[in-house]
C-alpha cells in the first residue's frame, strides 16, 4: 500500500469516503424503516394513520436516495481503485477477500436498488399512493429478509481487513 501512486491514493480516499457514507446512510435507513412496523408481520404501528403516513414515508426519501447514489459512487471508485492500484492479489489476501465480499453482494444489492428506484420515483410523484410505497418497502424486506443486516456485517469486516491487512505476504526479494 505504501507504493501507491498519488492518483490511486486519491481514488482510495474517495472509495473509503463513499463507502463509509453509504454504510451510515444504509444503517440509518434500515433502522428507520424497521421502526414503522410492529414485529415481523409488517403491520403499521398504532401511531401511524392515513393523515401522517405520507409525511413519514416522504421523510424516508433522503435516506433512500443517499443510499442509492452513494452505493453507485462507492462501486465506481472501488473498481477504479482496483484497476489503478496495481496491487498484487497474490501477496495481499486481505484485498482479495474485500473484492470477493463486494462482488458477492453486488448483484443482490443491485436487485434491491431496482426496488429503491421504484420507491424514489413513487415518492417523487405528487400525491403518491401510500399503499404502493408501503408495498415496495415490505417487498424489499421480504425478498431478501436479513440480507441487508448480513451485508452490513460483511462491510464491517471489510473495514477490519483494510485496517489490519491480514494475509499479507512479505516480498521475499526485499528480506
Amino acid at each position: 500500500m505504501e507504493n501507491l501512486k498519488t492518483s490511486s491514493r486519491i481514488i482510495l480516499f474517495f472509495t473509503i469516503l463513499s463507502g463509509a457514507l453509504w454504510m451510515g446512510s444504509y444503517f440509518t435507513r434500515l433502522m428507520t424503516s424497521y421502526q414503522i412496523f410492529e414485529g415481523t408481520n409488517f403491520t403499521l404501528r398504532s401511531y401511524l394513520n392515513n393523515e401522517n403516513l405520507s409525511a413519514v414515508l416522504k421523510s424516508f426519501e433522503p435516506a433512500i436516495l443517499s443510499t442509492f447514489i452513494l452505493y453507485i459512487i462507492f462501486i465506481i471508485f472501488f473498481i477504479l481503485f482496483i484497476s489503478t492500484s496495481k496491487i498484487k492479489l497474490k501477496n495481499n489476501g486481505w484485498l482479495f477477500i474485500i473484492i470477493v465480499l463486494v462482488v458477492i453482494t453486488l448483484p443482490l444489492e443491485i436487485y434491491l436498488m431496482t426496488i429503491d428506484y421504484r420507491l424514489i420515483t413513487a415518492l417523487n410523484t405528487s400525491g403518491f399512493n401510500q399503499k404502493d410505497v408501503l408495498d415496495l418497502i415490505i417487498s424489499r424486506f421480504k425478498i431478501f429478509s436479513s440480507f441487508p443486516v448480513i451485508e452490513m456485517l460483511c462491510y464491517f469486516s471489510v473495514i477490519y481487513f483494510f485496517i489490519f491487512q491480514p494475509l499479507t505476504k512479505k516480498d521475499v526479494d526485499k528480506i
